[in-house]
């Protein structure tokens, strides 16, 4: 599958489970229906969630993003719904809350999974009626907004222990996106990689480095628990300690992330005869990850190159714990 366009360069989907879910995602777009959006915490929830504006009829207007879990339930409402002035102390004017900012727009409620019961009751209303009413006002207001929400918690689980309301639920997830974890996506990894070096290196004023087939190795074994989060900052650190050299190596990358990675071999003259002897396979499998790295994980395009099957190349892949 080829690499999706998106207005966020960083959204990479040459993987087929991500290619599925920007098709639905830009599906949904073409609509004003609400959206909850699940995957693990790194996995990229809220760049999805300015994708679908960025797609939609509505993506000249506002993308207003809040993060549920991160304010506290007294503010949490005000920050929302607005307030009217003396609604409590230091309420010294009308305010308005989000819901009216991100009109004509998309709101977009990160860990709606944080939210009290008391909470969801508000927002199932606002999005049934389409209305809201601030904090301390005797009116209600019409809001024109598309709502889309985030979590990384399990709703289903919180709905049996009655944590999270039924209702809200289903209004929610009108049309469900789930974003699958960055080590179940192995085509994305590679292109992945190669944008935060380009965009690293153009932070830091340095020339452009490529990847050893060691630390390729090490970027397809590892299973990114921080997802795509946490190997942004690893390629970020790696560029930051190759110090402008041509070639990122093992030893740049977090010691999480090498684990017991052998440390690629010093380079030596030719009649070192202490030198390591490499055998015909580890010279192979370098000789293929690097051509994979120059063709930017391209399986036909590195298979052509080497001049050897495309099923042939997977094999090889394969039997290294390669998986793309």
């Amino acid at each position: 599958m080829t690499a999706a366009k998106t207005a966020d360069p960083a959204f990479i989907a040459r993987s087929e489970p991500m290619g599925r879910v920007l098709d639905l995602a830009r599906r949904a777009a073409a609509s004003d229906a609400t959206i909850l959006i699940t995957g693990e915490s790194g996995t990229g929830k809220e760049r999805l969630a300015r994708y679908v504006h960025d797609e939609s009829r509505r993506s000249a207007g506002p993308f207003v993003p809040i993060n549920c879990g991160a304010v506290p339930e007294n503010l949490l409402e005000s920050e929302l719904f607005g307030h009217a002035k003396g609604a409590f102390t230091g309420a010294v004017a009308d305010r308005e809350g989000l819901f009216e900012a991100a009109g004509g727009g998309t709101l977009f409620l990160d860990e709606i999974g944080e939210t009290t019961p008391a909470m969801q009751v508000r927002l199932l209303r606002a999005l049934q009626e389409r209305v809201i009413r601030p904090v301390g006002a005797n009116r209600e207001i019409p809001v024109d907004v598309r709502v889309v929400a985030a979590t990384n918690r399990n709703l289903e689980n919180m709905l049996e222990a009655g944590t999270f309301r039924t209702d809200l639920y289903f209004r929610l997830q009108v049309v469900p996106l789930e974003i699958p974890p960055l080590r179940v996506r192995g085509d994305d990894i590679l292109p992945l990689a190669r944008h935060f070096i380009t965009r690293t290196c153009a932070a830091n004023r340095c020339g452009p480095c490529a990847l050893s087939a060691d630390v390729l190795d090490v970027l397809y074994r590892y299973p990114w628990p921080g997802n795509i989060r946490e190997l942004e900052n690893a390629i970020e650190r790696a560029v930051v300690l190759a110090e402008g050299q041509p070639q990122i190596e093992v030893d740049d990358l977090p010691p999480e992330v090498r684990g017991q990675a052998p440390p690629a071999p010093s380079p030596r003259s030719l009649d070192d005869r202490d030198a390591p002897v490499l055998t015909l396979d580890e010279v192979e499998r370098r000789h293929i990850l690097e051509t994979l790295e120059r063709f930017g994980g391209h399986r036909r395009k590195t298979a052509k190159a080497l001049g050897i099957g495309e099923n042939t190349l997977w094999r090889r892949l394969k039997k290294w714990g390669v998986f793309l």
